[in-house]
């Protein structure tokens, strides 16, 4: 039995198999995992990052950013301060967000490796391609609730499962760094479940908004 790393239900039956690994869907939530046991450890893991090329410079990147980026700051207020989430080697991210006059603190378990910026509250706190690296996505979207102030916001980019037909020959399936798969009815039951305002852009990214209390 595989319990469910969002969610923690029991209730996940097989999904998809290839012939790297074995998915599961949670009949909850609808998460798509690997099990623990098909994963990279983590210095795998780090070694397969090290080959990212995340340049704040890139046009192209920052093109690809923007798609989050922009629908963002039209939502946030001016001065607002932000946490880039999982920012990887290079956060262009939030390089782009700071030209925009917005404070931007940055934390990844590799290369930003400073947990007392998880100590403090943000206004927005961006996750850009890195749900999907999640082992337990389970505490880190707690965590993200808990670094949001009311009103505050979470913008997510990321790939989304559409169903077990384009699931089989889904090319993001095959990175060996991608563990949990979301859908837009597993964004849905977290908007639900934790009272979020949620709002889909285009087809891979996602802003939930926290209510002001």
């Amino acid at each position: 039995m595989h319990i469910c790393p969002l969610c923690l239900s029991n209730q996940t039956p097989f999904y998809f198999e290839d012939e790297n690994r074995s998915y599961f869907q949670c009949s909850r939530c609808e998460l798509v995992f690997v099990p623990q046991a098909q994963r990279l450890d983590a210095v795998s893991e780090k070694a397969h990052y090290d080959h990212h090329e995340n340049d704040p410079d890139d046009q192209g990147y920052r093109q690809f950013l923007s798609r989050l980026a922009l629908p963002l700051l039209e939502r946030i207020a001016a001065d607002s301060k932000g946490l880039d989430f999982g920012c990887g080697p290079g956060p262009a991210l939030a390089h782009m967000l700071r030209e925009a006059g917005h404070n931007v603190a940055l934390y990844d378990i590799y290369y930003q490796p400073d947990a007392d910026v998880l100590e403090k509250t943000y206004d927005f706190v961006t996750a850009t391609e890195v749900i999907e690296h999640l082992c337990d996505p389970n505490k880190i979207w707690s965590q993200w609730l808990n670094l949001i102030k009311p009103g505050g916001w979470i913008g997510i980019m990321t790939k989304q499962v559409i169903d077990l037909e384009a699931f089989a020959g889904w090319h993001y399936k095959y990175d060996p760094t991608h563990v949990s798969f979301f859908s837009r009815t597993t964004f849905r039951y977290l908007a639900e479940r934790d009272k979020l305002e949620l709002e889909f852009i285009g087809n891979d990214v996602i802003l939930l908004r926290k209510p002001q209390q």
